[in-house]
């Protein structure tokens, strides 16, 4: 269920929407599709009432195209048939949209001889030949392995510097939303409880629910701010790993390595700063039982 949601999107804008699992982001995307009936207040879409299932024998909005995580492709078709019977656009069109999705090479071959990748992006194909002005996508790379999902990443970028597609995408991970939107909506229990650009939900959450859909963070707490009295008049309510920095010399505040994980391009460290924990990232390998000192940058 979602309550009191009001927002509005112009065209070519990326809105990505974050929360919980059960905090109405699918249900929100669907009733803007109007494919859920809503109990109360309405959807517009270029100024028109968009009609739910009680008001519409058939759901849906013919410029809106919806793309759920759990699509389906019918099986022993050719993915051209597919992709013809959904067309609406001349060829040439129809061919860059092919290319935009990188399967132009795949048109040929059956539904049923496809990878789970490769099926997501005829899948997304599919969803783009029907001409929407808008697109919504529900969690497009939850089923995906990390080469997939890479190219889809890359596919939906291109959707949208090439095509100008204005576009809605629900993900629970991080990394999908905060590279690309440029406005994000976090709910929780069906309820707007902040928006605002990436850098501002990521940098400034509202409270502990809003920072944790986004990564680790530290709560900015009495004991932080007296081991950092630059922080006193800091209006942040919590600080992420990468707002501090790990020295071996003396200027900083002592701390104690606890735990250390290598996860690619950087590491990531417990400190115990006089019995305060705090978790920092770092270039640079630190070993557990270490002693390093801790600034802010």
């Amino acid at each position: 269920m979602v309550r009191s949601i009001n927002f509005v999107q112009q065209p070519s804008e990326k809105i990505a929407i974050a929360g919980a699992t059960g905090s109405g982001k699918t249900t929100l995307l669907k009733i803007i599709a109007g494919l859920i009936q809503p109990y109360a207040g309405e959807v517009l879409f270029e100024g028109e009432k968009i009609k739910g299932p009680l008001e519409k024998l058939l759901p849906g909005h013919p410029q809106i195209a919806y793309l759920s995580q759990n699509f389906e492709l019918r099986n022993n078709y050719h993915v051209e048939e597919l992709l013809q019977m959904a067309n609406k656009l001349p060829l040439d069109d129809a061919a860059l949209v092919y290319e935009v999705c990188r399967i132009d090479h795949l048109t040929k071959r059956k539904s049923n001889e496809l990878s789970g990748g490769e099926r997501q992006r005829i899948a997304f194909a599919k969803a783009l030949v029907t001409s929407p002005k808008l697109l919504l996508l529900d969690e497009p790379f939850s089923n995906l392995d990390a080469i997939h999902r890479n190219v889809l990443k890359a596919v939906i970028n291109d959707v949208h510097e090439r095509l100008n597609t204005t576009c809605i995408l629900v993900s629970h991970d991080p990394s999908d939303l905060l590279s690309w939107a440029d406005e994000i909506i976090i709910l929780n229990s069906g309820k707007i409880i902040q928006r605002g650009s990436p850098e501002e939900v990521y940098t400034h959450p509202v409270n502990e629910y809003a920072a944790a859909l986004f990564g680790k963070y530290n709560s900015l707490s009495p004991e932080l701010i007296r081991l950092f009295p630059s922080l006193q008049n800091d209006i942040r309510r919590f600080l992420r790993p990468g707002d501090f920095r790990i020295s071996r010399d003396s200027n900083g505040v002592e701390s104690k390595v606890e735990r250390s994980s290598f996860l690619g391009t950087y590491y990531e460290a417990e400190l115990n700063l006089s019995g305060y924990s705090v978790i920092v990232v770092s270039d640079h390998e630190c070993k557990e039982g270490e002693t390093v000192y801790l600034t802010l940058k």
